[in-house]
């Protein structure tokens, strides 16, 4: 099936699709019919991004120049509502744009809907689009709850409406989390949607298609047709108007396994001599359209990685592992200042660690610890994460993590748990010093998640430089097992506003739990 734009079925769930039909703000004058041709529309839904416990963004992409208004309200009647007056969309942002709302009340359920006005008659207006997101709480006791993972629409494997397209987004939205944490791989830019893959029963997994998804992203169109491929889908833009996201990017935002200064080609599907820094630039663009980041907009420098406040439970450090990285590499060089982080960011990061005041500090990576993602090149034996395999003392890449390591073991920071996907399947693994080479720091757990909605692959294998040990796994024997085969996976943080217990379930995608585990508030490590 091959699609252009969205249809006309609601983005909504439930009863918030009943306020798209209220009437418009007296300040736009008499409300006129909605949906008439010429008005701006709103196919692409709407999204909240970074919200906090007084403020959010809320984003949304008009079908034609238009200015964006937001009102917000306590409820769905919208009875009295707050305006906020947003930008005008055009062509330079591919009709996008965010309007960021403030003052808004802690641990209140925000009712919003978005107006595209005609930007030579405000009277002019199309059909409201409704969200909703939580402010966090500024009282620990209401607790927080959110889910993670990342991987979508990659290995071909596209929406297919037949399984319920990114069914996976509904069960996500049972769970009403109070945020989404995409680990990255948001787009598969370096990939292609057929209209269908054969399966390994004979027959056929069959995609919605678009221009965009027919050919490798090279241009910053390309970039943005990728971004609205996946709104194509209407779980997914259900989902985004009713749990906000806090977004980071990895590898296949541009392509895969890409590192800062790569340069590749040789004229299929590349041209020759492509600087994938240029392709970067034009891919977080895109990424910055498409997304409600704040850290993004405005900056000069793009900069992806930030801390997100959630009140006094949680503080989640969103890392950047693709921006600052070295080349991949055999990654067995003794000294190593670059690493995967960078060093600003890595200073960074050990700053806002210690600044923290939050009982759980959730460090969101993009890449596992201490599993080994290969990236052979040419015969070489390069790896693209933290591990290359060698059990023995930190080399490469792992300097930088050790060096962090042993920062929040003698700096006592409390709390850290690493939360990641990347490599499609789910894991738990516990990390301990009694049984690493490298044994200054203390024990902590790292979680993987993933995929969304892309091809699973077998579990991948560990390395013993910090001691992990595999605590549960779910993954498939084969390589690039279609959604239709299962294997898709998120994972689920609930903290006990209470006790101030953290609780992780894995999660399949139709929200089955595999696996649970319940970790104590207040320790260095555990």
């Amino acid at each position: 099936m091959s699609l252009s734009f969205p249809g006309r079925r609601s983005v909504l769930r439930g009863s918030l699709a009943a306020s798209a039909a209220l009437t418009l703000p007296t300040a736009l004058g008499a409300a006129p019919a909605f949906a008439l041709s010429g008005r701006p529309r709103a196919d692409w839904g709407v999204q909240a991004g970074d919200v906090t416990a007084d403020s959010g963004l809320v984003w949304v992409r008009s079908d034609r120049p238009a200015r964006m208004i937001v009102e917000t309200s306590a409820t769905e009647s919208f009875r009295n509502p707050r305006r906020w007056r947003g930008p005008l969309l055009g062509a330079d942002s591919d009709f996008t744009g965010t309007t960021r709302l403030h003052g808004l009340p802690s641990g209140e359920q925000i009712h919003y809907r978005v107006l595209l006005a005609d930007p030579d008659d405000p009277r002019r207006t199309g059909e409201p689009v409704t969200g909703t997101f939580r402010t966090a709480s500024t009282r620990r006791r209401q607790g927080v709850k959110f889910l993670w993972s990342g991987d979508l629409a990659g290995q071909g494997w596209g929406i297919n409406e037949s399984i319920g397209g990114y069914r996976i987004f509904d069960a996500m939205a049972k769970l009403d989390p109070d945020f989404f944490l995409c680990s990255g791989d948001n787009i598969y830019a370096d990939g292609v949607i057929s209209a269908t893959q054969a399966l390994p029963d004979g027959s056929l997994y069959r995609n919605v298609t678009s221009e965009a998804k027919s050919h490798v992203a090279v241009t910053l169109d390309d970039f943005r047709g990728n971004f609205r491929y996946n709104l194509l889908d209407d779980a997914l833009r259900r989902f985004n108007a009713q749990v906000p996201n806090v977004i980071q990017w990895d590898d296949h935002e541009v392509r895969n396994n890409w590192y800062p200064g790569e340069v590749i080609g040789t004229g299929t599907p590349y041209p020759a001599g492509t600087r994938l820094d240029d392709m970067a630039v034009r891919s977080r663009r895109a990424f910055s359209e498409y997304f409600p980041i704040s850290t993004i907009s405005g900056r000069p420098d793009g900069r992806i990685y930030r801390v997100h406040h959630h009140g006094p439970l949680l503080d989640v450090f969103v890392l950047d592992m693709r921006t600052y990285r070295n080349a991949n590499s055999p990654d067995n060089q003794t000294t190593d200042p670059q690493g995967i982080l960078g060093a600003e960011q890595l200073e960074w990061l050990k700053r806002e660690l210690s600044r923290s005041r939050a009982v759980w500090k959730v460090i969101a990576a993009d890449m596992p610890l201490g599993l080994v993602v290969p990236d052979p090149v040419e015969g070489l034996a390069n790896f693209e994460a933290v591990a290359q395999g060698d059990p023995g003392a930190p080399l490469g890449r792992e300097l930088q993590i050790a060096e962090l390591l042993r920062y929040i073991k003698h700096r006592r920071i409390t709390g850290t748990v690493w939360l990641t996907a990347d490599v499609h399947h789910t894991s738990a693994q516990h990390y301990d010093p009694s049984r690493a080479a490298f044994k200054d720091f203390a024990p902590f757990w790292e979680f993987v998640s993933g995929p969304l909605n892309a091809g699973a692959f077998p579990a991948s294998a560990l390395d013993g430089t910090f001691g992990p040990d595999r605590v549960f796994v779910k993954a498939p024997t084969a390589s690039n097992v279609s959604p239709a085969e299962g294997y898709q996976f998120f994972g689920e943080v609930d903290i006990d506003g209470h006790s101030g217990e953290l609780t992780v379930r894995l999660r399949e995608y139709d929200g089955t739990v595999l696996f649970t585990r319940t970790l104590q508030p207040g320790r260095v490590g555990q």
